[in-house]
């Protein structure tokens, strides 16, 4: 669990009162898809582009009966900001809450970025590298994502990740804090695509960052949650049916309680083979990490289609 008390700059960051009920308002035809792309071949570690899961057929039995997710009519009642996007990775398109472009901070969603930039550009991490790497993402550890996240160039780091994922609503908020960075779920759900597709990490640990994001543990407990790192696997991955869980769903939750605002920070991202879902939210702190939670659950539940 990591607290922050330093101010928010950014408007963008103030939340209304009240409820919001989100409802899915359109499919977003402004939505770029990266090619797939990155440095680095050969070596002991396997391409990932050759192993890399595949879509099931659509005609294929009785795999075309395994449920999936879908755009439709959400209802979310929060006592703050919800905004949330779903991209079909067939189709490419995004749809969402009427709100989807909105932005929020985007906390610990972004370490599947650092961490990916990272490999891309140094396909021989030595083995302490490599161990930040995974705990960064496993454990959402503060510390090895800040230690990429320098390695990598700092503010450069960012900027790469708008460029190479075609990310439109996304701007470093504060120069050297990689937590403040603004996303909207439009541009969360590219992100998703982004290392789905190969971009980020490149083809040599594309299927590693994404079997990395499979094994994320811990619950949203006191007792895992800790000063700069924490158990985060809940949200999304808690609303999905076994079936999909089971064909195995990368995820990546970003979660702060920032004293400055009285708001709790929470965004859900999960990548799946057929689609990619992100959920973002702010509400009041004294409403605890479990809220926000189950809010990422609510809205993946009503998204399930069978």
């Amino acid at each position: 669990m990591r607290f922050r008390a330093i101010g928010l700059a950014t408007a963008a960051l103030v939340v209304g009162a009240g409820a919001l009920f989100a409802v899915v308002a359109r499919l977003d035809d402004d939505s770029p898809t990266p090619a797939a792309g990155g440095a680095g071949a050969g070596g002991a570690v396997p391409s990932p582009s050759a192993t890399l899961p595949q879509s099931a057929s659509p005609s294929a039995s009785p795999e075309a009966t395994v449920p999936t997710l879908a755009a439709g009519p959400v209802d979310v009642s929060i006592d703050g900001f919800a905004a949330w996007a779903l991209l079909d990775r067939q189709t490419g398109e995004i749809a969402g809450s009427d709100n989807l472009t909105a932005t929020s901070s985007t906390e610990s969603m972004i370490k599947v970025w650092l961490v990916s930039d990272y490999l891309r550009r140094t396909p021989e991490p030595s083995a302490a590298r490599l161990a930040q790497a995974s705990t960064a993402i496993r454990d959402s550890d503060d510390d090895a994502a800040q230690s990429l996240y320098l390695a990598g160039g700092g503010d450069e780091v960012v900027q790469r990740m708008i460029t190479m994922c075609g990310l439109t609503d996304t701007s470093v908020a504060r120069p050297g804090w990689w937590s403040y960075t603004q996303m909207s779920p439009r541009d969360a759900v590219r992100l998703g695509e982004c290392v789905r597709n190969g971009t980020a990490a490149g083809p040599r640990w594309t299927t590693w960052v994404l079997k990395e994001m499979t094994l994320v543990r811990g619950t949203t407990a006191a007792a895992d949650q800790h000063e700069t790192t924490g158990g985060g696997r809940w949200g999304i991955i808690d609303g999905l049916p076994d079936e999909i869980v089971e064909r195995g769903v990368s995820i990546k939750n970003g979660w702060t309680p920032i004293y400055a605002d009285g708001n709790w920070h929470v965004n859900c991202l999960a990548v799946a083979d057929d689609w990619v879902l992100a959920v973002m939210l702010r509400y009041p702190t004294e409403h605890g990490l479990d809220y926000g939670a189950n809010i990422c659950r609510t809205i993946t539940e009503q998204l399930v289609r069978r």
